[in-house]
C-alpha cells in the first residue's frame, strides 16, 4: 500500500517512489552538468557540482519523508519524548540504528563538496545537529505518535560526520606543489574553491 486510509504515504510507498524516481535522478545529473558547461563553467566542476547536488536531493529527502510517516495513533495522542542519551538505542534494533546513521550520510558526504562554506567536519556537524533536531521537533509538533529521541539526533549528526570524513578527500583544501608561480597558485585556489 503506497497510501494509507488518511491520503498520507507509507514507509512501503516512499521506498517504491524513490525507486521509481533514481532514473530521473540518474539522467539529472548529466542535463545539469551541460546546462553548467553551456553557461561556462569547467566540465570537472560542472559534473562534481550536479552529482553532489542530486545526490544532497535523492540520498536525502526519501529518509526524511520517513521520519515523517505518522504512528497508528498519530493526532491522538502526543509522541514520547526521551532527552537521556544513549536509553533508547538498545530498543532501537540494528534496522533502527543503521537507519538512523545513514539518514544524513548523503548530506554529510556530498554538502562539502557542493558548498565551499561547509568544507569542515564541524560546519557538517552543525549542520546535521540542526537538520536532526528540527525533524525531532517537527516530529513532536505535528503529534505524529512518534518518539522524539536525543539519541535519534547522536545518531543522524554521527552517520553524517562519518560521511564527511569519508568524503573528505574530495573537499580538502589543497597545498600548491613547490615551484609553482604565485599567479599559477592564485588560479589552482580559484578552480579548487568554485
Amino acid at each position: 500500500m503506497i497510501v494509507n486510509e488518511s491520503g498520507s504515504l507509507t514507509e512501503t510507498g516512499i521506498v517504491v517512489l524513490t525507486v521509481l524516481a533514481f532514473p530521473v535522478a540518474a539522467l539529472t545529473v548529466p542535463v545539469l552538468a551541460v546546462l553548467r558547461r553551456v553557461l561556462g563553467v569547467a566540465w570537472p566542476r560542472a559534473w562534481r557540482h550536479s552529482l553532489a547536488e542530486v545526490a544532497i536531493v535523492y540520498g536525502t529527502v526519501p529518509g526524511l519523508l520517513l521520519t515523517m510517516v505518522p504512528g497508528s495513533e498519530a493526532g491522538l495522542v502526543s509522541g514520547a519524548v526521551s532527552l537521556e542519551p544513549f536509553t533508547d538505542m538498545p530498543t532501537m534494533g540494528r534496522i533502527g540504528i543503521i537507519g538512523n546513521l545513514i539518514l544524513l550520510a548523503a548530506l554529510g558526504f556530498f554538502a562539502p563538496i557542493r558548498f565551499r562554506g561547509l568544507r569542515s567536519v564541524w560546519r557538517v556537524l552543525g549542520l546535521a545537529l540542526a537538520v536532526s533536531v528540527s525533524i525531532e521537533v517537527l516530529q513532536y509538533a505535528l503529534v505524529l505518535d512518534r518518539v522524539s529521541s536525543v539519541d535519534d539526533v547522536i545518531l543522524n549528526a554521527g552517520g553524517a560526520t562519518a560521511a564527511a570524513i569519508v568524503s573528505w578527500p574530495w573537499w580538502r583544501r589543497r597545498r600548491p606543489r613547490p615551484g609553482v608561480s604565485d599567479q599559477r597558485r592564485g588560479d589552482l585556489v580559484e578552480a579548487g574553491s568554485a
